[in-house]
């Protein structure tokens, strides 16, 4: 049960100081986040999209508690969308925002939030791509659907994140599962109580399962966040079942997590997409990625006594 006291370790200061002052840290970070600046991402992009792979693009950095760095925040991924402009990728090359990052948790931040995103997805839609909105805990959800409806007015084809832990999503799933959305379907990677949340992972995978169905069945596209190969092959039978071409759903995966299973997708005919970040402020997506999944924990650890 390692998995809820690395993700209390995301909110400490003292255990960023720590981890981000060990040495081998960078070189393990890369793994997971294989640039700072927008200039060294562009080459993995096309790496990438050579590879016949897809690319949803993450600025990290939630940590926001002044408007300022929300401005910030809508300024980078801009930027992004400029850099993307020139390599003409369209909706191969999307982008994902935690509405965290453009002020939510601020005072008025529901008005900010909006006020700061609606510039990046207007962009994205000029260069013919679209925007998804991560979800984050639980208490901010209410919030990030009412932003997504807002956007879907002028840009239907803006994305949003449900979490099969959490549950109240296949409620969630059966009101997004429409016409023209697009719903990415993940386990849920932030410490949730038990009053809101499965705790188990076997409940969490039947959750993850039940919801898909309703998303397979439903008029939307889905998208498959998950790495666990039972739960891949069973989204390809659900596919199969729901008579689903292969271009009327998609798989994502996260950079650097299973890099053979994108190509092997991709080589099958199937989207697939890599969650690919970049950024300074690595710190909580970094350590969320080692909550996530035993063998990321074990491959840091290894990392730190080799090179330590």
């Amino acid at each position: 049960m390692l998995g809820p006291v690395i993700l209390a370790a995301s909110r400490s200061d003292r255990m960023r100081r720590l981890i981000s002052a060990a040495p081998v840290t960078k070189q393990v970070v890369d793994r997971f986040i294989p640039g700072e600046t927008v200039d060294e991402i562009v080459p993995i992009i096309q790496d990438l999209s050579d590879r016949g792979l897809e690319l949803t693009m993450d600025v990290v950095g939630e940590d926001i508690t002044r408007p300022e760095q929300a401005a910030a925040a809508r300024d980078a991924y801009l930027a992004l969308v400029d850099r993307l402009r020139e390599l003409e990728l369209g909706t191969r090359a999307e982008m994902s925002v935690k509405l965290s990052m453009f002020g939510q948790a601020l005072e008025g931040g529901h008005e900010l939030a909006l006020a700061n995103v609606r510039p990046v997805v207007e962009a994205a839609a000029a260069i013919g791509t679209t925007v998804t909105l991560d979800a984050e805990d639980h208490t901010t959800l209410d919030s990030m659907f009412a932003i997504h409806e807002e956007l879907r007015k002028d840009f239907p084809q803006t994305g949003c994140v449900i979490q099969a832990y959490l549950f109240r999503t296949e409620a969630d799933a059966r009101r997004l599962a429409e016409s023209g959305s697009r719903v990415r379907l993940v386990k849920g990677a932030y410490k949730e109580p038990a009053e809101v949340a499965y705790q188990q992972k076997r409940e969490i995978d039947k959750a993850y399962v039940r919801i898909l169905k309703v998303l397979m069945e439903g008029a939307g596209y889905p998208m498959i966040g998950s790495h666990d190969p039972r739960l891949i092959s069973i989204a390809q039978e659900l596919a199969r079942t729901a008579g689903r071409k292969l271009d009327e759903y998609e798989f994502q995966m996260l950079y650097g997590i299973r890099s053979d299973e994108h190509l092997r997708l991709a080589a099958e005919g199937h989207r697939m997409r890599v969650y690919t970040a970049y950024g300074t402020d690595w710190y909580g997506y970094f350590m969320r990625r080692l909550a996530e999944k035993p063998a990321n924990l074990r491959f840091f650890a290894r990392s730190m006594i080799t090179r330590g």
